[in-house]
């Protein structure tokens, strides 16, 4: 089993699109999150613990997970799709682009 957690800024649009495409994927769970503290879903170690891969939207989120969660870590994978906040949940840009980004995951 994977355990995919899925981190952009607020969890309203990027991070909760990418959770909803790819948790019907055999043998993967996914989970979103958001580093802000008014994110739908806050960020914490528990879930950076669940994590076997944790894939951010941007450079920035990747910085905020090492600095707040370091000691939650224990050497997991930080991948960022470079993904900007342009897009709204579910857009088909959207999609698509994570569709491209995440291939070499699937």
């Amino acid at each position: 089993m994977r355990n995919w957690l899925f981190v952009c800024s607020r969890n309203r649009l990027r991070s909760p699109t990418a959770e909803a495409m790819f948790g019907d994927l055999p043998d993967t769970e996914t989970v979103s999150a958001g580093t802000s503290p008014d994110a739908d879903n806050v960020l914490t170690g528990e879930l950076v613990e669940w994590a076997d891969t944790i894939f951010v939207m941007e450079r920035v989120h990747r910085t905020r997970v090492q600095r707040r969660f370091g000691a939650h870590l224990n050497g997991k994978r930080i991948i960022c799709l470079d993904i900007s906040d342009d897009y709204a949940c579910m857009d088909p840009a959207l999609m698509a682009l994570l569709t491209k980004r995440m291939a070499r995951f699937l």
